[in-house]
């Protein structure tokens, strides 16, 4: 039998349950095709897309994403990456919801200004209030603010998903003791979103605790993105492995490997 510190419950998102902790984005790929093979080798069963950067058949005649991550097969997950108000937000995702046939599961983001990309609080707040009446699944991009975390799971936030670092930047999980703090309260999935840079980043996301990882740059900009796509799976899958596991206590004195008593 395995003893381990933490029960392994599946990830659980709106009802459904996942077995891949990492999701992906759909943007900044050479074309459709690396899409695909990037999304297929990092295992992801959950793909976001930008309603307003990337077709999904809003646009006839033009590639359809869709062609390349057929929902048949994939949950996609319509976000609002580029709007700044809670209106454009919510519009968006309706017209998404129109797109997809009614669907429901959404990614809410409101930014805050063209240059740090930081979420715009009150209006994510505002807009997740809109989006949960209308009867929608919202996870959210957030600060790395608990309080504000709480009050997005409050307002009946399927998951939250708080900013590792800047959007796009690659610099990895600056804050790591205000994203445990936000892990030990939440009573829905927790999600980085935004930061992740490498391989060793995903790992330590899943080693706090956090349910699940999501990453686009830090695939799509890699000079190989299909292997760096693999990577990440396998550290989205051995960050998770050593949280269950539970780490060894940090000492402030070494510890020698072999046991000293009985020496010959």
């Amino acid at each position: 039998m395995t003893n381990t510190l933490h029960e392994d419950r599946p990830l659980t998102i709106a009802g459904k349950t996942y077995h891949s902790r990492l999701l992906v984005g759909s943007g900044k790929y050479r074309d459709l095709e690396q899409t695909r093979e990037a999304t297929e080798a990092a295992g992801a069963e959950i793909i976001t897309v930008a309603i307003r950067r990337v077709n999904i058949g809003q646009h006839a005649g033009e590639p359809n994403l869709l062609d390349a991550v057929p929902p048949s097969r994939y949950t996609i997950l319509p976000n609002t990456a580029g709007c700044y108000t809670a209106k454009d937000a919510v519009y968006t995702l309706q017209l998404a919801r129109e797109l997809l046939n009614g669907h429901k599961l959404v990614k809410l983001e409101v930014l805050g200004d063209e240059k740090t990309l930081f979420p715009n609080m009150p209006e994510t707040l505002r807009a997740a209030e809109e989006l949960v009446r209308d009867g929608f699944d919202v996870m959210v991009y957030c600060s790395d603010d608990p309080i504000q975390a709480r009050m997005l799971e409050d307002i009946g936030c399927v998951a939250v998903m708080p900013l590792a670092s800047l959007i796009g930047s690659g610099m990895g999980i600056l804050n790591p003791w205000n994203l445990s703090l936000i892990v030990e309260q939440a009573r829905v999935p927790v999600l980085v979103d935004a930061g992740v840079g490498t391989a060793s980043d995903a790992a330590i996301a899943m080693e706090l605790g956090c349910d699940g990882v999501l990453m686009n740059s830090a695939i799509a900009l890699a000079q190989d993105p299909v292997r760096m796509a693999r990577a990440m799976r396998l550290a989205v899958e051995g960050g998770r492995e050593a949280y269950l596991a539970g780490r060894m206590a940090r000492r402030f004195a070494a510890s020698p490997s072999s046991p000293m008593a009985g020496r010959v």
